[in-house]
């Protein structure tokens, strides 16, 4: 007996070649599908997602302020597991003039918060701060360098400068009284006298 014949036509099939990474164009129009072919299109996929690293953390490596008209940029990128911004931002155009503000309060009175002496070479100093009442001054005065060995005994010494004057004893007192408040006059002239004091004691 001959070989029982199918009942099912025969038709020519085409022979579809598949690699294990995925390949856009697969399958082709009218081409027949095989378990294969779609087994290595999904290992394929697979393997692209796998590559895709995974993000953990973001920086800001830079922030660059740019001339006013200048587009904004911002750059991205992806170094191991860290995302990575710079921008670029144009500056703002210049405001108007803010509206004057108004009169501060007067003060009563100057103080002297402390003198202190300090190294030959630092520069002098003179910090001032307003407390809402008192104008307070705070004086760094440079000592002296240190002199070459005299020729003398200290008793001589002493006995020689016995009865100086005190480096400020050339400066005069602020014997007039301030305006209540002060005017800018006192301000000034108290300015003028405090330099003096300053420049007197430098060595």
């Amino acid at each position: 007996m001959g070989q029982p014949i199918s009942n099912q036509p025969v038709t020519a099939r085409r022979v579809l070649s598949f690699r294990m990474s995925f390949d856009p164009n697969i399958p082709a129009t009218n081409a027949d599908a095989t378990s294969a072919m779609f087994r290595s299109q999904f290992n394929g996929l697979k393997a692209l997602i796998d590559a895709v690293p995974t993000l953990t953390a973001a920086q800001v490596d830079s922030t660059k302020t740019l001339p006013q008209g200048t587009p904004a940029n911002a750059s991205v990128s992806v170094i191991g597991n860290t995302l990575h911004f710079s921008f670029d931002l144009p500056q703002g155009q210049e405001g108007t003039q803010g509206v004057m503000g108004a009169q501060g309060p007067p003060f009563a009175q100057a103080v002297v918060d402390a003198v202190n002496t300090v190294d030959a070479n630092t520069p002098a100093a003179v910090s001032v701060s307003f407390d809402g009442s008192n104008v307070r001054f705070t004086f760094d005065i440079p000592r002296g360098f240190e002199g070459a060995a005299g020729e003398v005994s200290q008793a001589q010494l002493d006995c020689a400068i016995d009865g100086t004057s005190a480096n400020t004893n050339g400066i005069g007192t602020l014997d007039t009284a301030f305006a209540d408040p002060p005017t800018l006059a006192d301000l000034e002239a108290l300015r003028q006298k405090m330099n003096e004091m300053i420049l007197n004691g430098r060595r």
